[in-house]
């Protein structure tokens, strides 16, 4: 362990050094957004469309500053000394290790995929720039911090940090839809980190701790008269970061915020949100309830298969008429996705080690990638059809050739088919994890569903390469430079990865706690 933080006590307190490298990531989003902000006050109309290339070349920076800390040794600050004056992970708030790392990854390079696609939508939509860029980029670093946070204090704030400018961001759309999504939203939001608040306070009063593996070595010894107060807490702690992941039943409110927000927000909901709550689970599971892990392995294994097939049997209702289904049934898609994710958390837990974890951030990885690409073309076609039917997506191959390869390849990924070989390998990768822990019925489970989201999924690419519908008006207009800059950089990088999935493993390789 390489850490370069250096404590000392004295008169007045405690002192303690901060290691800039480790916390580059998320302070970089957080200074570009007070940036962005600030920015935004001074600046003429005229000019304010710099805010958004400022607030990419944030996030792009941000990404660059994960490089130095892949040298493969974990670096942590913000520690509690021991009695020795030494520090350890254990007593550590912030840790920058590989699990860290993987997750900054993805929430910095997904966040980044969402700002490129709303280049063209914050300026097309009449958005407010200024608050637009802040929120999401305010909302990045959250998701950045959030895999890093070693201690139930900074897990529960760094969340909130995520989703309070969410709200805002779905109720930006003013169309009468985004105010109705975005409350629906904070309602529930609200609700689910009550619940986890009033959870946290039970695991402090049973353990006396905050930080992680503290509270794993609590747990391990707590009285019996302090065991249900401290399961009862686990449990409610367990509540917000489902609600994050979209988990049944907290996942309600995913259909109609998708739709009622921007297309580059929904996006990002469905992505980066969605890896924020799973390195949150996996971090709280893995760490501070591991004791319990046999418990909480069952339940998010009845709580996958619950989730997996309530997403893909609503998908399936999904008529090809209805207003906006193309994204309601990328919301319902996403939710058979997260009992995808849940899988091998539930193995870890059920098996009693963390090397299923792995198969997590693999599929989290190619699952974001594909789905981000899905909704840029989403964005291609909501240009001449608003309402986003999956009617208006018939015959795009006529229309947009290059959009309706790409949307095909990412539905091919997605539902685990060839050429997608990348959707396949995350599936295969997860499969396994399942059958190695001894959850054959978990197993069994999941091929099933693959097998029905098989239908929504070929469907959709069928209607591509379909005669066009008369009642489609075909657009001649030049996709612009951000929008055909993001399906290029989905679609390249979901082929790469499918010509060289072991590149995915290589990522995610090595240990993760």
């Amino acid at each position: 362990m390489n850490s370069t933080l250096l404590a000392v006590s004295n008169p007045g307190g405690l002192i303690q050094s901060v290691d800039w490298v480790a916390i580059a990531p998320p302070l970089i989003a957080a200074l570009t957004a007070i940036g962005v902000l600030l920015a935004d006050l001074f600046l003429p109309v005229r000019r304010k469309k710099l805010l958004g290339p400022l607030a990419a070349a944030g996030l792009a920076l941000a990404l660059l500053a994960l490089l130095p800390l892949t040298d493969g040794h974990p670096r942590s600050t913000f520690c509690v000394p021991n009695v020795t004056g030494a520090t350890d992970n254990a007593g550590c708030s912030y840790v920058a290790d590989h699990f860290t790392l993987v997750f900054q990854l993805l929430a910095l390079g997904g966040a980044l995929i969402a700002a490129l696609l709303s280049l063209h939508t914050v300026e097309e939509q009449e958005l407010p720039s200024g608050e637009y860029w802040f929120l999401l980029l305010s909302s990045a670093t959250g998701a950045a911090l959030l895999p890093a946070s070693r201690d139930l204090a900074t897990l529960v704030v760094a969340l909130e940090v995520v989703s309070l400018p969410s709200f805002a961001l779905v109720g930006l759309k003013r169309d009468g839809r985004g105010g109705e999504a975005a409350l629906k939203f904070f309602l529930s939001s609200v609700t689910a980190t009550a619940a986890m608040l009033l959870g946290v306070s039970f695991v402090y009063a049973a353990t006396g701790s905050l930080h992680l593996s503290a509270i794993a070595d609590g747990l391990a010894h707590t009285p019996g008269q302090l065991k249900p107060l401290a399961e009862a807490g686990a449990a409610l702690t367990l509540v917000g970061f489902a609600f994050k992941v979209a988990a049944v039943p907290f996942h309600f409110w995913v259909p109609d915020t998708y739709t009622g927000a921007p297309l580059p927000v929904a996006g990002y909901l469905s992505v980066v949100g969605k890896a924020a709550g799973f390195a949150g689970l996996a971090l709280v599971t893995s760490i501070a309830f591991r004791p319990y892990g046999h418990t909480w392995g069952l339940l998010l294994a009845v709580l996958a298969a619950v989730t997996m097939t309530a997403g893909n049997v609503a998908a399936l209702r999904q008529r090809s008429d209805t207003a906006h289904g193309a994204v309601r049934l990328l919301a319902w898609s996403s939710v058979a996705q997260a009992g995808y994710l849940l899988v091998p958390l539930a193995a870890a837990g059920y098996a009693g080690t963390a090397h299923p974890l792995g198969a997590t951030v693999a599929y989290a990885l190619i699952y974001g990638l594909v789905n981000l690409g899905a909704f840029g073309v989403a964005a291609v076609v909501g240009r001449t059809s608003p309402a986003n039917r999956l009617d208006d997506y018939q015959g795009l191959f006529a229309r947009r050739r290059w959009a309706a390869l790409a949307l095909a390849f990412f539905l091919l990924c997605l539902a685990g088919l060839p050429p997608g070989v990348v959707g396949l390998f995350g599936k295969v990768v997860v499969f396994r994890a399942a059958v190695d822990a001894g959850l054959g019925w978990l197993a069994v489970v999941m091929a099933a569903n693959v097998v029905i989201a098989l239908y929504y999924y070929l469907q959709w690419t069928a209607k591509l390469f379909a005669a066009p519908a008369a009642s489609v008006l075909p657009d001649e207009r030049r996709l612009p430079a951000s929008l055909s800059a993001t399906l290029a950089l989905t679609a390249v990088g979901a082929v790469v990865l499918s010509v060289a999935p072991q590149l995915v493993i290589q990522v995610v390789s090595g240990s993760l706690f």
